[in-house]
C-alpha cells in the first residue's frame, strides 16, 4: 500500500512542476529554445534588410512584406497577418535564396524581428 503522505508530497511536486512549465511556456511563448542574436552579428545584408524595413522600403523582391503564415510554427504563435516576411540578399543566389527576416506586428515599429537563414528550418529572435 503507499504512504498516503508520500503520495500528497508527490501530487504536490507534480502540480508545481506543471504550474512551472506552463508558467514558463506562456512566458516565451511557448518557444523555450529559441536564440538570440545581436543586430552586430547579422551578416550585412540582413542589417540592410533590417534598416529597410524600420523605414518602410524600398524592397527589392516583390514578396517582401507579404504575411508570413507561420505554419511550421517555430515562432510564438499569432492570430494570421501578424507576421511579415522580408528577403535578405545571399550573395551569389540566383533566386531569393534561403536568408529571410520576419517582423511581427507593425514591421517598422514593433521591435520584433526573427532571423532565418535556413529558409525557416530555425530562427533567432534580433536583440537590437
Amino acid at each position: 500500500m503507499v504512504n498516503p503522505t508520500f503520495f500528497r508530497k508527490w501530487l504536490v511536486l507534480l502540480a508545481l512542476a506543471l504550474l512551472a512549465a506552463t508558467s514558463f511556456a506562456k512566458d516565451t511563448g511557448g518557444l523555450p529554445n529559441i536564440a538570440y542574436v545581436n543586430v552586430a552579428e547579422l551578416p550585412k545584408e540582413a542589417q540592410t534588410t533590417l534598416k529597410l524595413i524600420k523605414q518602410g522600403g524600398p524592397f527589392a523582391y516583390d514578396k517582401d512584406g507579404v504575411v508570413f503564415g507561420n505554419y511550421e510554427t517555430r515562432l510564438p504563435k499569432q492570430k494570421r497577418g501578424y507576421y511579415h516576411e522580408y528577403t535578405v540578399k545571399t550573395p551569389r543566389a540566383r533566386n531569393r535564396g534561403a536568408r529571410r527576416i520576419i517582423a511581427g506586428a507593425d514591421p517598422q515599429t514593433s521591435g520584433e524581428y526573427y532571423y532565418t537563414e535556413d529558409h525557416y528550418e530555425s530562427f533567432r529572435r534580433i536583440k537590437e
